[in-house]
C-alpha cells in the first residue's frame, strides 16, 4: 500500500536557480511525491503515491494569494513543477489562467509528459508560455526500467501524447532528454530516442544528466559524452549549461524557512540558494548552519559538489 502523501505548509518555493529558466519561482500543485512515475534519478526521493488519478489537490485561490506575495522577488519564470507531477492537479489549466490575470511573468510547466495522452491534460496546458516534457527512452523496456510508471502508462501511449501535444500547442516546446550512464547512453539507445524525437519535432532538445543526489544509485554521464549525444540526437539539441547569475543581491527579507521550502523540492548547493533567493553566500551559510544544527537539513556530496537537502 502506498504511504500517505506528505502535506505541505506552502505552495510557492524559491525563486530557485534553473539552468533552463533562470530564476524560477516554483508552484507545487500536489502533495509531496505524488507522481505517475517513480524515477531512478528523481532528486526529491522515492514516490510515495503513484497514481494517474487527477484531483483538485489544492485550492487555486490559496495559491494565487500566496503567489501575489512572492512576485516582488522578480522571477524570470513562474514554474508549475515541485515534488511530483503537476498535471495530476486537475485545476492546473485554471491556475495558468489566473496567473495570467495578475502578472506578465511567463509561465512554464515542467512535466514528465506521462499524461499528455489525455486530451484534457493537453488542453489544460494550452495557455502556458513554455512546456518542458521529458523523454528518456526509445523503447518500452528502457522506459519501464528508468521511470517505473503506473501500469496504465505504456511507452507507446506516452510517446503519442508527446507527439499530439506538439501538434496542438502554440507556445514553446522544449523537450528534456535525461541521460543516465549504463541505462540509455549507448549509441543504440540514443538512436532510438532520436527516432522518437523526429516524430515529436520539439522546438528544442535539452540534454541533462544527474547533477543532484538521485533517489537511487545511478550515475551521470560526462559533459563530453553529452556533447557527442547532442550532435547525434537532434538538430536543435543543446547541453544544459550551469546556472549563472550576474544579478546583485536583493532585499527580500529571506528567512530560514524560505531555504527549507526551497530544499524540500530539490537539493541545492550554497551557491544555488544564494542565486535563487538573491542573497549573499555569507547569509546563506548562516541559514545553513542554523538549519543543520536544528536537524532540519543535511549535507550530501554528489559529483564532487556539496548539496543540502531536507531531513525527512
Amino acid at each position: 500500500m502506498s504511504a500517505k502523501p506528505t502535506q505541505k505548509t506552502g505552495y510557492i518555493f524559491g525563486p530557485v536557480p534553473s539552468r533552463r529558466l533562470g530564476r524560477s519561482l516554483g508552484i507545487d500543485l500536489i502533495p509531496s511525491k505524488t507522481c505517475t512515475y517513480d524515477c531512478l534519478y528523481c532528486q526529491v526521493g522515492r514516490t510515495t503515491q503513484k497514481t494517474i488519478e487527477r484531483k483538485s489537490w489544492i485550492s487555486i485561490d490559496e495559491i494565487i494569494t500566496e503567489l501575489k506575495g512572492k512576485l516582488s522577488t522578480k522571477p524570470d519564470f513562474i514554474t508549475l513543477s515541485g515534488s511530483g507531477e503537476p498535471t495530476l492537479n486537475s485545476d492546473c489549466g485554471l491556475l495558468i489562467e489566473k496567473i495570467k490575470q495578475i502578472t506578465d511573468v511567463p509561465v512554464a510547466v515542467i512535466t514528465n509528459g506521462s499524461l499528455l495522452f489525455m486530451p484534457e491534460v493537453r488542453n489544460s496546458l494550452k495557455r502556458a508560455d513554455v512546456v518542458m516534457p521529458t523523454l528518456v527512452a526509445g523503447d518500452e523496456e528502457t522506459f519501464k526500467k528508468i521511470h517505473r510508471p503506473t501500469p496504465e502508462i505504456t511507452f507507446d501511449k506516452m510517446l503519442q501524447g508527446l507527439i499530439d501535444f506538439k501538434k496542438e500547442f502554440t507556445g514553446k516546446y522544449w523537450l528534456e532528454v535525461f541521460i543516465i550512464a549504463g541505462l540509455n547512453d549507448s549509441d543504440r539507445q540514443i538512436d532510438k530516442i532520436a527516432a522518437c524525437i523526429e516524430k515529436i519535432r520539439p522546438d528544442k532538445v535539452q540534454l541533462n544528466t544527474i547533477t543532484r543526489p538521485p533517489s537511487e544509485n545511478v550515475e551521470s554521464v560526462s559533459k563530453l559524452r553529452l556533447a557527442q549525444i547532442a550532435k547525434r540526437i537532434y538538430k536543435n539539441a543543446e547541453v544544459i549549461a550551469d546556472f549563472k547569475s550576474n544579478d546583485k543581491t536583493g532585499d527580500f527579507n529571506i528567512k530560514s524557512n524560505d531555504v527549507v521550502e526551497m530544499l524540500k523540492r530539490r537539493p541545492c548547493s550554497a551557491d544555488d540558494i544564494a542565486a535563487g533567493l538573491k542573497i549573499s553566500k555569507i547569509e546563506v551559510l548562516k541559514h545553513i548552519e542554523e538549519l543543520t544544527k536544528s536537524g532540519k537539513i543535511e549535507a550530501v556530496r554528489q559529483n564532487g559538489n556539496i548539496y543540502y537537502k531536507v531531513i525527512i
